[in-house]
């Protein structure tokens, strides 16, 4: 099977109708709060998005930081979530809540969520009436806990399927950022709807096609250590749970790479920390290089098919994070391995909670 090329992510997106009336701001090339430290901009946009709720909005909105809640979060197609969902608001509103997401992430992080989101219409049209979960483009749900401001601490949670973003706030500065889920389906487009993605579109082509680099490039050798399993797990580890596994790294060290293999091993790590603002993704980087091992302790391990069109999974791991990417599923037209679940996970303790020992 033949690997068709990546579009470029950076390419305009498509915009549902649903979205028109208020997609002009969110999508600007110039953010609101350009400039502004990520965790400013939040206290920024949040308080600016609450004041345009009605009572009973805020009241499913604001929760205490110390909500059990803060620390729940999944990317299944659920029936109950926590917050307000888009859907529930007038379109200023959908504009402020939207603001608040482009506050938190970069430009390619808030693009791959609009995306994910678009990918929902698709599914709703694809399943049609055989669908058996809530398909809805504004199923997306915005939770703050605690009070957004310069001084304290204070959590985000946007969530809906395919799509987690968790982010700690202390001080006016983000100090955690995880869990970090993204998820496609379908991970290539494949089928033509008018105003949403095209055929060939992929949201997380990038994660996936650096992983098929890799791994190829591995010799025998290396591939004996790196190639941990003949066909991959069913999804990726501990979905939903409160902090990432504790497991000792599996595959080949960075150490044991060539450079061109340790420089696309890089590439993979930084196109997650992408997502994310520039100081959180540098604040990252750096944690990998102060370490102990730094780079060199990072390890990669593949399972399954080394082509596209049959499962495949890989993990990413150093002492401070974890990346799991899993496409083993179906698309809605039963397209296999063509539904992609990925995440970056802080080994340290996600939701800023310290993960036991």
């Amino acid at each position: 099977m033949t690997f068709r090329p990546l579009r470029s992510l950076a390419a305009p997106l498509l915009v549902l109708p649903v979205f028109m009336a208020i997609v002009a701001a969110g999508q600007s090339s110039t953010p609101a709060h350009a400039g502004v430290p990520a965790g400013g901009a939040m206290v920024q946009a949040a308080n600016v998005w609450l004041t345009t709720l009605a009572p009973e909005q805020k009241a499913r909105v604001l929760k205490p930081y110390e909500d059990p809640g803060r620390v729940g979060w999944h990317f299944i197609p659920k029936f109950e979530r926590k917050g307000l969902p888009l859907r529930e608001m007038v379109p200023s509103q959908q504009q402020g809540a939207l603001d608040l997401l482009r506050a938190a992430v970069s430009q390619a992080g808030y693009d791959k969520s609009r995306s994910i989101m678009q990918l929902d219409e698709m599914l709703r049209l694809q399943e049609g009436s055989n669908a058996k979960n809530i398909r809805d483009s504004e199923r997306y749900f915005f939770t703050i806990f605690g009070t957004p401001a310069e001084k304290g601490t204070w959590g985000l949670s946007v969530e809906g399927h395919h799509l987690s973003l968790n982010f700690v706030v202390r001080d006016g500065q983000v100090v955690d950022s995880t869990p970090q889920f993204f998820g496609a389906n379908p991970a290539e487009v494949r089928a033509r709807f008018a105003g949403l993605p095209e055929p060939g579109f992929r949201v997380l082509g990038m994660e996936e096609q650096l992983g098929f680099d890799l791994v190829r490039s591995l010799d025998a050798t290396q591939k004996a250590k790196g190639i941990i399993a003949p066909e991959c797990p069913k999804d990726i580890r501990a979905a939903g749970e409160t902090q990432s596994p504790k497991e000792a790294a599996k595959g080949i060290p960075a150490a044991e790479l060539k450079p061109e293999q340790q420089a696309l091993l890089r590439r993979i790590i930084e196109t997650y920390c992408a997502a994310m603002a520039d100081e959180v993704a540098k604040e990252r980087l750096m944690l990998i290089e102060k370490a102990d091992g730094g780079w060199s302790a990072i390890h990669f391990a593949w399972a399954g098919a080394t082509e596209p069109g049959i499962g495949h999974y890989y993990l990413v791991e150093g002492p401070s994070f974890v990346i799991e990417f899993c496409n083993v599923q179906p698309d809605a037209e039963g397209n296999p391995a063509n539904h992609i679940h990925c995440v970056w996970r802080d080994r340290t303790g996600d939701f800023d909670v310290p993960a036991n020992p």
